[in-house]
């Protein structure tokens, strides 16, 4: 199947797939192909490569390409449109509980029998009622999440790499990302999954501590050190979508 050009972006058709790309011609002696975390699939191929070997490369690299775009997908958080009034039901660590909003004498968040209840010191509005829960959600994930970090580093102290620092804040497309210089930044709203899915984002990030890729030996040690990602994943997406 020859390339497709539509706007300067490429694309090939591998089975039911269509995989599109951006083409940079560069300096270099090899092609590379890089999935970003928008899915984005950028090829930088050497210049005055041929099309139809490039498209053979990244075909020979689909189901690769493939699997990253789906791992990508799965950290794009689904939250749905939140009115934060009473009755509306909201989660913490994979259960659901609805929200009392009343007016009171304190702002506060509590949690009991299975509802959020919110106090405002003036008349409650949408607006402030989503501030405080969402304070309230982070500082629930400061403690949550360094628990997980905890329990997790446990399986990784002995494989010579030093423990990674933590950073929690709220992110538009990922759950959870390791920087450069080994920061592990988890997003706020992974709090609303249950604990073994955060623990499962966790561990995902420690193993790109060993492996900055996501090649077969990172798969190998994820499912080493969890035996059941691949199920916990999918959890995660039924959970939060």
């Amino acid at each position: 199947m020859d390339a497709v050009i539509h706007d300067n972006v490429l694309s090939v058709v591998y089975g039911r797939k269509t995989i599109d790309f951006t083409l940079l011609y560069c300096e270099r002696k090899t092609m590379e192909i890089a999935v970003h975390p928008d899915s984005s699939v950028i090829v930088k191929a050497p210049k005055y490569s041929d099309l139809v070997t490039i498209e053979k490369k990244i075909l020979k690299r689909a189901r690769w390409i493939i699997r990253q775009l789906n791992y990508f997908k799965q950290f794009i958080p689904k939250t749905p449109t939140r009115c934060y009034v009473s009755g509306e039901t909201h989660l913490y660590l994979g259960k659901q509980y609805r929200l009392k909003v009343n007016e009171g004498q304190d702002n506060s968040v509590k949690l009991c029998r299975g509802f959020f209840n919110i106090n405002c010191r003036s008349e409650p509005t949408p607006n402030t009622t989503k501030k405080l829960l969402n304070q309230w959600y982070l500082e629930k994930a400061n403690f949550q999440f360094t628990g997980s970090m905890n329990r997790c580093w446990q399986k990784f102290s002995n494989l010579g790499i030093d423990k990674p620092k933590l950073s929690i804040k709220r992110m538009q497309k990922r759950w959870g990302s390791l920087s450069d210089k080994g920061t592990i930044t988890l997003n706020t709203d992974l709090i609303r999954a249950p604990k073994e899915c955060i623990d499962y984002v966790v561990t995902h990030e420690l193993c790109h501590l060993k492996y900055n890729d996501h090649s077969q030996d990172f798969y190998k040690l994820l499912g080493l050190m969890n035996k059941n990602w691949e199920q916990t994943k999918y959890k995660l997406e039924l959970s939060l979508s």
